[in-house]
């Protein structure tokens, strides 16, 4: 059985990334933070870890691009999974009884629409599928809980609405991070097989650098899916830049930042795998 780490609950929608990935016999290793994440990946306290790194509502999750960038990790796959939010009550509870709704801040947000038709009192709290562990626990026949599905499996919890999520097309995309030695892991010699990779570079603060770098990349045939700014922190008003790409061939790839490199660009690969979006478009 694997041994993956998640951020959050069980029943999260981390959880169920994991399954996605894996299949449902893995044994989770629920972690406070993303750091933690990170951290018991790097000891080899779980075989790997899955961390959110972009909404397609709510856009990217910046913080999670420095642990990539200053950790042991690398990227090993990738999951998009759709976010489907449900109500849920202790067993024998009904629509009718309820006065009070919890769940994280974000899954109110997008059931919005949902709860406006209804005069229910709103609870915030630090996680989905935490609230639905705390109702179960409770036992109040008053209160409901907004989660996955997995969180009603897990906790014995009637849904009594399904999907009740304002936008249907709401995705998550999240990274497989496994254990590397970051200073001396070179995916794109390493790793022959995939058709997606992620990594971020440094330019030159001159004008036209930017530009000559994308043009790089373009020019051979691959197809960039994210381009990402974020700052670098002992450099005020000077930037990183985090790219995933999209290519038929990992030669493809490594030619593309061999051009890169003879401009002038610092190139980190954080990994190459098979792109997930391919399962859902």
């Amino acid at each position: 059985m694997k041994r993956v780490a998640i951020q959050g609950y069980e029943g999260s929608f981390h959880h169920i990334a994991a399954r996605r990935y894996e299949g449902a016999d893995v044994e989770v290793r629920a972690c406070d933070t993303f750091r933690d994440v990170a951290r018991v990946v790097e000891c080899g306290e779980v075989d790997y870890g899955v961390m959110a790194i972009e909404n397609s509502i709510a856009g990217s999750i910046l913080p999670n691009y420095n642990i990539l960038q200053s950790g042991n990790v690398c990227v090993s796959g990738e999951i998009c999974l759709q976010i489907r939010q449900n109500l849920m009550v202790n067993r024998g509870v009904t629509l009718e009884d309820i006065r009070e709704v919890e769940s994280h801040q974000m899954a109110l947000l997008q059931c919005a629409e949902f709860l406006d038709t209804h005069s229910w009192r709103l609870v915030e709290s630090a996680d989905t599928a935490l609230s639905a562990a705390q109702l179960q626990k409770s036992g109040s026949r008053h209160t409901a809980a907004i989660a996955s599905s997995l969180a009603a499996e897990l906790f014995d919890l009637d849904i009594v609405a399904h999907d009740i999520h304002t936008i249907r097309n709401n995705y998550t995309r999240f990274l497989v991070l496994e254990a590397c030695d970051r200073s001396s892991y070179v995916p794109e010699m390493s790793v022959t097989t995939g058709n997606k990779a992620s990594l971020y570079f440094n330019i030159h603060h001159r004008s036209g650098s930017l530009y000559r770098t994308l043009g790089a990349i373009e020019g051979c045939g691959i197809n960039m899916t994210k381009l990402q700014s974020y700052p670098i922190p002992t450099e005020p008003w000077h930037y990183m830049f985090h790219v995933d790409m999209r290519f038929e061939c990992v030669e493809q790839f490594r030619l593309a930042v061999e051009q890169m490199r003879a401009n002038g660009v610092e190139v980190h690969v954080y990994g190459i795998y098979n792109d997930a979006m391919d399962n859902i478009f």
